[in-house]
């Protein structure tokens, strides 16, 4: 099947586990023991190329071995993705038309083997020897979970659930920052099932500072992150090098178009531009990189501007730095569209990053690069509670082509205005 043919039905399959007729389905997935009583979409996950994946909140009457019926709540997700383990044993298969339809109950991840001791205090407890609490913090189905474990004292660690292969891949990864004597949160356990446990960080998240505004130290700030990036070790260049946001451009266009059906050829177009422009610019050599290095993954002290940890290191690797800072001004430059109340600083103190990152970097890769960010952020502004959201995905289209913009100003050999 060809991408696009792949992606038009990427859009089918869209509409058909978010639309009327995925009850049906949720109707044959709780079993002969049950009746649904109700569902309700709660998320949606587009993999550009690889598939959707849906979860659904849902009321279930199911009848005990005594007999008695018990109402309760449950969490299904349904996924067109293909499974390495489809054999599982608590999957539902189903057919509509030639889409075929894996479905399971959380915590039953067919790819996350580790989420149901993750999700159980009782087990965790077990893992570490005394009492704890579990809050799931985020789900991807098939692909990730985090958990926060808190102990009797309050103080509280991470759990990431991932696939086995990936969460020993994140593990040797906190063990070498921490052999580099980089902030980064130390690691305090590593399951088999693929749970990797770490300690919280120091600190707090980049995001809040941005929040409340940077002001006369949002240069220093900026000096304290690029000397976090040179502090990563060189033996992250034996790691597996992976694609940066905007070398998938084509992709992020894709489910940004699913997503904005209406503005499909202005998402077709960015990507087209941004591939072109990637092509022609320069993006340095390769170093040791974070790989999604932006505010919420970064935690500060802003009293001494210094850099207390740096979490979500799954993509430490060798890349280009300009990448890096992209991923840093792309997410900094959505914050207004994302929640205007609470980035109202944004427009003042991210010129001056921009300004000093173009300084360090080829600035015309560095805006593109930037623009391919934005352009990955789009479909991540669809909301399935009622809530608006066109509003925030164009904003991040438009400022998707504001940063092309740019780019095609540099590139022409003029310089934008400051």
């Amino acid at each position: 099947m060809t991408n696009g043919a792949s992606f038009a039905r990427e859009g089918e399959d869209l509409a058909l586990l978010t639309g009327s007729t995925a009850g049906d389905m949720l109707r044959g997935a709780v079993g002969t023991d049950a009746v649904l009583r109700s569902w309700q979409v709660h998320s949606v996950h587009h993999r550009p190329g690889a598939g959707v994946t849906v979860g659904y909140t849902v009321t279930v009457d199911r009848q005990s071995a005594a007999g008695t019926w018990q109402r309760q709540e449950e969490y299904l997700c349904a996924s067109t993705a293909r499974l390495a383990h489809a054999s599982s044993p608590h999957l539902t298969h189903l057919r509509s038309g030639d889409t075929r339809v894996a479905i399971w109950t959380y915590p039953e991840d067919p790819e996350l083997p580790g989420l149901p001791t993750a999700c159980s205090p009782a087990r965790m407890a077990q893992l570490l020897g005394h009492p704890v609490s579990i809050e799931l913090m985020s789900y991807r189905p098939t692909r990730r979970a985090v958990v926060r474990v808190t102990d009797i004292d309050g103080s509280a660690s991470y759990g990431k659930v991932l696939r086995p292969p990936q969460a020993q891949s994140l593990a040797k990864r906190h063990m070498m920052l921490e052999r580099a004597g980089v902030a980064a949160p130390s690691l305090l356990l590593n399951v088999p099932s693929g749970i990797v446990l770490v300690a919280g960080a120091e600190g707090e998240p980049l995001a809040n500072a941005i929040s409340r505004g940077m002001g006369s130290r949002a240069a220093q700030i900026l000096g304290a992150l690029s000397a976090v990036l040179d502090s990563l070790p060189t033996d992250a260049l034996t790691l597996t090098k992976r694609p940066a946001w905007a070398e998938r451009a084509t992709h992020y266009a894709h489910a940004a178009a699913t997503a904005l059906p209406e503005q499909a050829r202005r998402c077709r177009a960015i990507a087209l531009e941004v591939s072109h422009l990637l092509a022609a610019s320069d993006p340095g050599p390769l170093v040791p990189v974070h790989g999604d290095f932006y505010e919420a993954n970064i935690y500060v002290d802003v009293a001494s501007s210094a850099v207390t940890g740096l979490i979500d290191i799954d993509s430490l690797g060798p890349g280009h730095r300009v990448d890096d800072w992209a991923c840093l001004l792309g997410h900094m430059s959505v914050l207004p569209h994302l929640a205007p109340r609470s980035y109202p600083h944004v427009a003042s103190d991210l010129p001056t990053w921009r300004n000093l990152c173009e300084r360090m970097v080829d600035p015309v890769s560095l805006c593109a690069r930037t623009a391919g960010v934005v352009l990955s952020l789009v479909a991540g502004a669809k909301r399935v509670d009622g809530t608006a959201w066109k509003h925030d995905a164009e904003g991040r289209l438009a400022t998707a082509e504001a940063w092309l913009t740019r780019a095609r100003i540099w590139a022409s050999g003029r310089i934008p205005v400051q």
